[in-house]
């Protein structure tokens, strides 16, 4: 096997004698970002292939403890991650079958370690320096778990009772258990954050002014997400009239804080749930399990269009709730103070919308009604910031504006998760709450702490076999139907065992693996390119150098007197190993090569 030769200025490992070492040469880190797709994917920055690869090897802990190190809660997000990682899943390309099911193997890490498992994390010394988060929910947690290794003395101010936030309050327990939650609320904050609940920040009676937060305290940072409701814009007579007090009239984020601290709800024999999206699917999957005989979500485009997993969808049609689309509430239909139907107008699809959805276009002349008993608002959620009592530049949607330091207009005070970006997913609230508590970290401390860097490792032998392409996807089983309605409580995906986990971490093509040859030692025989199963093998004249100093284009060619190189083209190499077993001359390396932080 060729040598693998540190690029000049590389830190090498002294525990691996040179056999390992740090890189900060922009070509490798751009290699990383362009061809471990799933990684790059993930707002938390998760490396995917090598906690796969730890299943294999039956290191559940190990992979537990690699899903930490990015994104703090594998437990919580191995069930409810919106898993934008598949969706750019190499093995998901066309002609390589369904996508590797990483959320569900996030989730095996997580059941599957060892009851006595104990977490390692590297700390830092105390460094006097205080915070103050505002909100326990995903993205102030993840800052408070960073902000406290990195030895800031950390106070989370949170106004429920409980920590969470929308985990929850927000989420139904059919999906994420609380005794999940519980245990990795407690490993994040383990670590000296003292946790405030009940404590309301805002300038009336009996809550703490943010003044005072700024006074004792030596940063601020607000995380209290999106939790105002959205109203539902209709037309004629109730565009202006206040739905709120009107019987049979719920706000879907309402219904479910309000279920999750205790109140008990009620819904009608027939519900409509308007929209769609996490926060419709499961305000329509609670109404089925609180007795609605008839369950229906209206959208305003089609079902192939809902920004959440097939499975949610699948799942929530064995549950009985139907879906219709091409739709557009337009009024409501009342006797006296309550609710009796709504008004809809038919749609046609339109062109795309800006960020990838398509456009929804009224059929004039189309209105209809639907009879209904109780209507749940599910559109959205906005940001509250009244309890400031500092005026913050916002954007034109309501939301705080940072700098790329993640710092307000309003110096010391910081804002991370859906306060910032509006309404958006749980792990993209974790990767941004742990990126702004870094920018934190280096307003307090004058300097970067912390850079990113990848550890190259050589590899001796290929890790996967080609039969691996054909196993088919593993399906998650789940809870016989009439067992999973009796109550709000049972989880309905009952998690891989560890033969099914087995099978699909296989699947898994280990993108993180790059396969070199050494053009010194190469005979160019072509004997890798005619075992290559895929074209993942070229003949080029050069590889263009991007202007971050990462590789660009391969310049492939078909002329022998313009060849410069036979060239693996990592983006189209499926890792079968096929090319490093037929190389005559050992001219082809193999190495791990995986994003992770340093001490600056």
């Amino acid at each position: 096997m060729g040598e693998i030769k540190p690029p000049s200025g590389a830190t090498v490992a002294p525990a691996a004698e040179a056999r390992e070492y740090l890189s900060d040469d922009p070509r490798d880190i751009g290699w990383v970002k362009q061809n471990v797709p799933c990684q790059t994917a993930c707002p938390a920055g998760t490396n995917v292939p090598v906690y796969i690869r730890e299943i294999i090897e039956r290191q559940f802990g190990r992979s537990y403890e690699t899903n930490r190190e990015a994104n703090v809660l594998p437990g919580v997000l191995g069930r409810i991650c919106s898993r934008p990682c598949e969706a750019q899943c190499r093995h998901g390309w066309p002609g390589n079958g369904e996508p590797v099911a990483i959320c569900h193997l996030k989730r095996v890490a997580s059941d599957l370690k060892d009851a006595g498992h104990r977490i390692t994390e590297r700390l830092y010394s105390p460094t006097g320096k205080r915070v103050a988060i505002v909100g326990a929910g995903p993205a102030g947690v993840a800052a408070a778990h960073d902000l406290s290794l990195l030895g800031h003395d950390v106070v989370i101010f949170e106004r429920e009772e409980r920590a969470g936030g929308m985990l929850r309050y927000g989420i139904p327990e059919f999906r994420l258990p609380r005794d999940t939650l519980d245990i990795e609320l407690h490993n994040a904050l383990r670590l000296g954050v003292q946790m405030r609940t009940g404590a309301e920040i805002g300038n009336g009676e009996g809550q703490i002014p943010m003044a005072k937060l700024e006074q004792d305290f030596d940063a601020v940072l607000l995380a209290t997400g999106c939790m105002a409701a959205s109203p539902l814009p209709l037309q004629g007579e109730w565009e202006k009239r206040e739905l709120r007090g009107l019987e049979g009239v719920e706000y879907g984020l309402d219904f479910l804080v309000q279920m999750h601290r205790g109140l008990k709800k009620v819904v009608g024999k027939r519900v409509a749930v308007v929209r769609a999206g996490f926060t419709a699917l499961d305000c329509a999957r609670v109404a089925a399990r609180l007795g609605a005989q008839e369950v229906t979500i209206h959208i305003r485009t089609a079902e192939e269009y809902i920004p959440v997993t097939q499975e949610e969808i699948f799942e929530a049609k064995r549950e009985g709730v139907r879906i219709k689309g091409l739709r557009t509430p337009v009024g409501l239909a009342v006797d006296g103070n309550r609710l009796t139907g709504i008004e809809f107008v038919q749609n046609r699809l339109g062109g795309w919308r800006a960020g990838g959805r398509r456009q929804a276009i009224p059929i004039e002349g189309s209105e209809f009604h639907e009879p209904c008993d109780t209507i749940i608002i599910a559109i959205g959620q906005q940001t509250v910031n009244d309890f400031l009592g500092t005026k913050l530049e916002l954007d034109r949607w309501g939301n705080v504006r940072i700098g790329v330091d993640g710092m307000t207009s309003h110096k010391g005070m910081f804002a991370a998760g859906d306060y910032v970006s509006g309404a958006s997913t749980v792990v993209q609230a974790v990767g941004h709450g742990r990126q702004v508590a870094r920018r934190i970290d280096a307003w307090l401390m004058g300097r970067e702490r912390r850079k990113q860097v990848v550890r190259i490792v050589p590899v001796e032998q290929p890790l996967r076999e080609r039969a691996f392409d054909f196993i088919p996807r593993q399906h998650m089983p789940t809870a016989p139907l009439a067992e999973r309605m009796k109550d709000g409580r049972h989880e309905v995906e009952l998690g891989l065992d560890e033969k099914l986990a087995f099978e699909e971490a296989k699947r898994c093509y280990l993108c993180n693996l790059r396969y070199e040859i050494d053009v010194d030692r190469c005979i160019f025989c072509r004997a890798c390119i005619e075992v290559a199963p895929r074209n993942c093998i070229k003949l080029v004249r050069g590889v263009e150098i991007n202007e971050d100093g990462a590789y660009g284009k391969l310049l492939e060619t078909k002329e022998w007197n313009q060849v410069g190189a036979i060239w693996i083209d990592n983006n189209e190499c499926i890792r079968c190993g096929q090319c490093f077993k037929a190389c005559p001359v050992q001219c082809i390396s193999i190495s791990r090569c995986e994003l992770t932080e340093v001490e600056v």
